[in-house]
């Protein structure tokens, strides 16, 4: 993934409305989501919900299918499996390690030397 197609979809996630709309599309599957069922989960007016939809369709996160006469939106997961490896490329420096137990350990220890006394 280049960077800016990075940039882009973090753009398009750093929106709490659009977060939750392409968190929930992920959880749907490949099922995907009508636009009217993901407004009324999220709790968002039709208008809205089309501009983060466009938004999201624009950075390459989520796709629009038609299925008869309603328009069905599925996450891309291959562009989520792209934009989180170009965010942990670089893990641990370079190093093979398994981003649960090293990353992880040091995330959590990290976090609890912060919380002692």
């Amino acid at each position: 993934m280049e960077a800016d197609r990075a940039v882009s979809a973090l753009g398009a996630l750093a929106h709490e409305n659009r977060l939750a709309v392409f968190r929930l599309l992920v959880q749907a599957g490949s099922d995907g989501m009508a636009a009217g069922a993901i407004a009324e989960t999220v709790n968002l007016p039709n208008s809205s919900l089309s501009f983060h939809l466009a938004h999201l369709t624009r950075a390459g996160l989520i796709q629009q299918e038609r299925r008869s006469r309603s328009l069905i939106y599925t996450a891309d997961y291959a562009a989520m499996t792209a934009l989180v490896g170009y965010l942990t490329e670089n893990c641990c420096g370079g190093a093979p390690c398994m981003a649960d137990t090293i990353c992880g350990s040091e995330i959590s220890t990290q976090r609890t030397n912060r919380n002692a006394p």
